[in-house]
């Protein structure tokens, strides 16, 4: 079985003390009532061959429904999390309304093995975060995306 590889973009505005990430809320019933380790970057699985950063672009505009922001992503490499998945991120300077998001949607199973298919969003919000609070928000395996920001923003303006 092939290893499940992502690939996504971490949005990011402001510098030091104001600096902000925007992260994403999976959508549907069985993410509804999690918060704290449950946001992520906007990411999305790609396959062999695929060239990761432009996956990366496409998975964010189908989560977000804009097109990221043009401008230098600079990468932040791969991580591991719990289940195994290998998420690669790169991150890029923008700036999002929130308030006019509009993601993709898929068919999921609700309740687990019922057998019944329900339609929801793949996303079903997205919040600007500083890097304290983005820290509690996102899936643990996901932090070091988030140290490995501050600590490239950190080296620039040196």
């Amino acid at each position: 079985m092939p290893k499940r590889r992502s690939a996504g973009l971490l949005l990011h505005r402001g510098r030091g003390d104001r600096l902000e990430v925007l992260l994403v809320h999976p959508g549907g019933p069985a993410w509804a009532n999690r918060d704290a380790g449950a946001w992520s970057v906007p990411k999305g699985e790609y396959l062999e061959g695929e060239e990761p950063l432009s996956a990366a672009r496409r998975e964010f505009e189908e989560e977000l429904g804009t097109a990221p922001p043009d401008g230098d992503p600079f990468d932040l490499g791969e991580i591991r999390q719990k289940s195994g998945k290998r998420v690669r991120a790169w991150a890029v300077a923008g700036d999002l309304d929130t308030t006019r998001i509009h993601s993709n949607t898929f068919r999921f199973e609700w309740p687990p093995r019922s057998g019944k298919l329900i339609e929801i969003p793949e996303v079903d919000r997205a919040e600007w975060f500083g890097l304290k609070a983005a820290r509690e928000k996102i899936i643990p395996g996901q932090v070091p995306l988030l140290d490995r920001l501050e600590q490239q923003l950190s080296s620039d303006a040196e």
